[in-house]
């Protein structure tokens, strides 16, 4: 399932089912699950883990050291879950010592072409990023987040949970689970619903999250009374929880 082409390193891990494409190169602390399938023309080096039934296409670089000035050669990682979809021309690095360590990346994820996920990223399941969506370092995405086409992502922005972003959006600050986002530089413009529906969500469920939302953009309130707010509304809509569990741990502030 190699192609004569490609050089893999001896001390690299393959399940027996892995197939690597023409003139990829696979470095000496590469671990590769079952079912996965690498193009032509991949570099993936770096200490990097890659899990079951993914596919990675051609011309993507995973793995290499971190664009960071303070990097001194650490051994720090890049974790990559199961049935990841990832398009051509992208590039993942690993993680910093000053950080986690690791970058990572879940399960089910479709990363379209040219996406970059800097040092210490943390990208959770069920992502959609298109093309051109560029993370710098230390940037946390929740799961069910899609971020539209050219979106640019600020260093340790933290984008909520069924979130989404327009083409072309300049993120700076943090984006609340639920709410849909656009423009240069980011501002809210209402929630997912369309994505919630989608997804399962009740009518009633989504109904508490336009309160929430009201609530932290709408009523004039500050952040704190606006936390309390949803806080007891949380009580009867669990959904809630997840849009307080973000609020408590941002730290760059929300998009207003």
């Amino acid at each position: 399932m190699i192609h004569t082409t490609a050089i893999v390193d001896p001390a690299a891990r393959l399940a027996a089912d892995v197939e690597i494409g023409a003139y990829s190169l696979i470095g000496p602390n590469v671990e590769i699950g079952a079912g996965t399938r690498i193009g032509p023309h991949v570099v993936i080096g770096g200490h990097t883990r890659i899990g079951k039934n993914n596919r990675v296409f051609q011309f993507c670089s995973l793995g290499e050291c971190p664009q960071d000035k303070k990097y001194g050669g650490e051994p720090t990682r890049l974790e990559i879950g199961d049935g990841n979809t990832i398009r051509e021309f992208c590039t993942f690095n690993t993680g910093t010592a000053q950080d986690v360590g690791v970058t990572r990346l879940g399960d089910d994820n479709w990363i379209m072409a040219y996406v970059h996920l800097a040092h210490d990223c943390q990208i959770g399941s069920h992502t959609i990023f298109a093309n051109n969506a560029q993370l710098a370092g230390h940037v946390e995405v929740g799961d069910y987040a899609i971020l539209g086409g050219f979106t640019v992502v600020h260093q340790f922005v933290h984008i909520g949970a069924h979130s989404i972003t327009a083409m072309g959006t300049i993120v700076l600050q943090d984006i609340p689970p639920y709410v849909t986002a656009a423009g240069n530089f980011a501002k809210p413009y209402g929630i997912n619903q369309e994505g919630l529906k989608r997804r399962g969500f009740s009518t009633a469920a989504i109904t508490e999250i336009k309160r929430a939302y009201r609530a932290l953009y709408k009523s004039g309130q500050t952040l704190e009374e606006a936390r309390q707010a949803i806080a007891e509304r949380a009580i009867r809509c669990p959904e809630l929880q997840l849009l307080l569990e973000f609020l408590s741990g941002s730290t760059r502030g929300l998009i207003r």
